[in-house]
């Protein structure tokens, strides 16, 4: 009988730390309502589903939060709110119900429940600042069926099938008292309690397997030299200050291994190094702590191996294994677009035919490359997916894990059954420096925000070794015994916790979040707690903001050419990362009921085209109507404007001439589906290098404009030419 084909699923668990080392409190609530969400039904489904196995990579300072509210020892204003009585609470404090309760996926979170969708339409649908004038409309019975609303629809599925107080709730549906609220809020913390003990359960009993990552998940490579990103990314601006402290990334793997096996039981086999992040001497470390295998992804192979991946990436689907110094580490390596498609695609699909497709990619695979000695890794964020899937992902999990656990050409195992059993030697004697995303660090290094950081950061590390000897015997990997010790510790994990990465990811202008000034500030709180614990003053530029706001709106301009897939969804992570972006929430308003609809405009450019972008507030093929038009107006040397409909996909840009607009000979395309794209033929706008292009969008509806964004001066829109690939250092 042939051999099946090995395939390997990896789920990374993890949140930023986002404990206050000063204040001892929560500053985000994502731990607590991922818990309640994904944390507890990514292992219940496995356990629900026959035949499933799966490998979890839990990052330690996550399981640190995790026990702590578990415990009910953590303070998050979060919380604090949603437990308040509503008569207790002040303007102040009903105004932070209606600004921040309503975070939640529209399609899939709040508009199943009607009493929750109502009560978004009374806040305004939580546009920014319509708080402060709707908040006297709600009543205490509104605020109260908001906080139910808020934390129930963060419930996971498979909590919500295992413990019948949620479904309880959901029947109800809205005149919650308070004693609902407490049914609530007693039943989640059963919930988060049980995480842990559920992980280890299902690891005793073989179904998964479970890795780890660093202690505070900092990017390895980085810390042994930030240097190593002038590797793959030659013209990049590395900070002034060099940071070179492989000790460190040897502290927080040790550290991560250690907190690990204190709460499992056991050390673990594997570990997915934060992003993906490899280089050789990263590896060399990992291997020195006792793993045996780790992960990263297919281009940083393609990157490694002199032939590439091969014609159809035959070398991709193999255990590979890194020969040190420290003797042999197994590498598994993420296939790119099958991780997507989980990632990014399959949430708009029917969950049967999602996993219907995936198991005959899979199938396809094992035909063209048989299945002795090769694996498929698939590996991906574990949480952050599930909101867009109907369920929380429970049908399409259970689905997936069933078919391809009954499929006899392939065999659902883990990374260390897969090391165990296979006969393949393919050596690695080094491996190119880089991440999962374009085989380079750029995204935590190189912007000006981000050198500035790190340059902060080895300040302070500097400032603690020389004015604290049992600081600097502690970062030396030494035992410190001083009667300053507990003091010692404490700031070494300050410094260690502000190595993390999520810090970085949100420095510059790759990523945006309506959150990233906390970011910003949680990073320098644990900088600022290394100061206060020394007594020493701090230097002052860790008292001012390193995250810099932008004009009204702009996130980031275009950072190279870009050439997504017009289909109207996101295919995947990086069809857009390099494109300019506009927060439209951030603009003036705009008119009547649609002033909330748009959310963000994306835009960036080829040799040949220029495309868009348009974001709603949810899907924009369930906002738009089939009557309206949808036009992008366009101002360069003329006025363009491109009428969009759903019924159509493509069509001629219009100029105004005389005061008429007639058709251009410019062909364009566009889908409105998830999002609307749209390409331009760049001939047609004639534009020339280091040019200006405005633009801005207007909603029609039966021969009525009802939107426009922006209500007030358009997007200036920056056009480099093609020089931006020359002047480009980023992706």
């Amino acid at each position: 009988m042939p051999t099946p084909l090995d395939v390997v699923i990896v789920w990374h668990m993890h949140q930023p730390y986002y404990k206050d080392p000063i204040k001892n409190a929560y500053a985000l609530p994502w731990t607590y309502l991922h818990a309640i969400k994904d944390y507890f039904d990514m292992p219940a489904i496995v356990e629900d589903t026959p035949g499933a196995r799966a490998v979890f990579n839990l990052v330690p300072s996550l399981i640190e939060q995790v026990l702590d509210y578990a415990d009910g020892t953590a303070v998050d204003r979060f919380l604090e709110m949603g437990r308040a009585a509503p008569a207790d609470l002040c303007e102040d404090d009903r105004i932070f119900l209606l600004e921040n309760f309503f975070s939640a996926n529209r399609q899939r979170m709040i508009e199943p429940n009607r009493r929750y969708l109502e009560l978004l339409y009374m806040a305004g649908e939580g546009k920014a600042g319509n708080a402060r004038d709707r908040v006297r409309h709600f009543s205490d019975q509104d605020l109260l069926d908001l906080q139910v609303c808020f934390f129930l629809a963060w419930t996971g599925e498979a909590a919500r099938r295992r413990y019948p107080a949620f479904g309880e709730l959901i029947v109800k549906g809205d005149s919650y008292t308070n004693a609902d609220k407490e049914l609530l809020f007693t039943t989640q913390r059963e919930v988060v309690r049980a995480i842990i003990p559920l992980y280890k359960r299902l690891h005793d009993a073989g179904a998964v397997e479970l890795a780890v990552s660093p202690y505070y998940h900092p990017i390895l490579p980085l810390l042994c030299d930030t240097r190593i990103a002038l590797n793959a990314l030659p013209r990049i601006a590395v900070p002034a200050a060099h940071f070179s402290y492989p000790e460190d990334a040897r502290a927080q793997i040790r550290r991560g291994i250690d907190y690990f096996r204190s709460v499992f039981g056991f050390i673990p086999n594997g570990m997915w190094p934060p992003e993906g992040s490899v280089s050789s001497e990263a590896l060399e470390i990992i291997a020195e702590c006792g793993l045996s295998w780790i992960a990263s992804d297919e281009e940083v192979l393609a990157k490694s191996l002199e032939r590439g991946l091969g014609d159809h990436k035959e070398r991709l689907y193999r255990p590979w294994r890194f020969d040190g110094s420290h003797g042999g580490l197994g590498m598994f390596f993420r296939d790119h677009h099958l991780s997507d498609l989980i990632g990014f695609t399959y949430s708009s699909w029917d969950a049967g035919r999602a996993a219907d497709d995936l198991c005959c990619r899979l199938t396809a695979i094992k035909e063209r490359i048989g299945g002795e000695g090769r694996v498929i890794p698939i590996i991906l964020d574990g949480e952050n997916a599930w909101e867009y899937y109907a369920n929380n992902g429970y049908d399409f999990l259970r689905s997936m894990y069933t078919a391809i656990s009954g499929t006899p050409e392939l065999n659902l195992t883990t990374c260390s059954d897969v090391l165990t059993n296979t006969s393949f030697t393919g050596r690695l004697h080094t491996v190119h420096p880089g991440s999962w995303i374009n085989a380079n660090f750029g995204i935590w290094i190189g912007h000006p925000e981000e050198n500035l950081a790190w340059e902060l950061l080895a300040r302070t590390r500097e400032t603690a070794a020389s004015s604290n000897p049992d600081v600097a015997a502690i970062l030396d990997g030494h035992q410190a015994d001083g009667d300053g010790s507990r003091i010692a510790e404490q700031i070494c994990c300050s410094l260690y916790a502000a190595e993390g990465s999520d810090w970085f990811w949100w420095y510059g202008d790759d990523h945006f979040s309506p959150h990233s000034d906390r970011f910003d500030r949680l990073f320098r709180q644990h900088l600022l707690n290394v100061y206060h614990l020394l007594g020493l003053d701090p230097p002052s530029q860790l008292l001012e903001p390193i995250k810099k706001k932008s004009p009204a709106g702009l996130i980031r301009e275009p950072a190279t050419f870009i050439d997504p897939n017009i289909n109207g969804r996101i295919s995947d992570y990086f069809e857009w990362l390099a494109a300019g972006l506009y927060d439209l929430t951030r603009q003036g308003s705009a008119m009547h009921s649609s002033d909330r609809m748009l959310q963000s405009f994306y835009y960036g450019y080829n040799r040949t085209s220029f495309f868009v972008r348009i974001d709603g507030i949810q899907e924009l093929s369930r906002l738009l109507r089939e009557v309206d038009v949808l036009n992008l107006h366009l101002i360069f040397d003329r006025e363009y404007r491109l009428p969009m409909q759903i019924s159509c996909d493509e069509g001629l840009l219009l100029v105004k001439e005389s005061n008429l607009w007639v058709p251009t000979h410019g062909h364009c395309h566009w889908k409105v589906a998830k999002t609307c794209e749209v390409s331009i033929p760049l001939e047609v706008l004639r534009l020339p290098p280091r040019s200006k292009l405005f633009a801005s969008l207007s909603l029609v509806r039966d021969n009525e404009e009802i939107g426009r964004w922006p209500s007030d001066a358009p997007l200036m829109l920056y056009y480099a030419g093609p020089e931006i690939e020359l002047e480009n250092w980023l992706i």
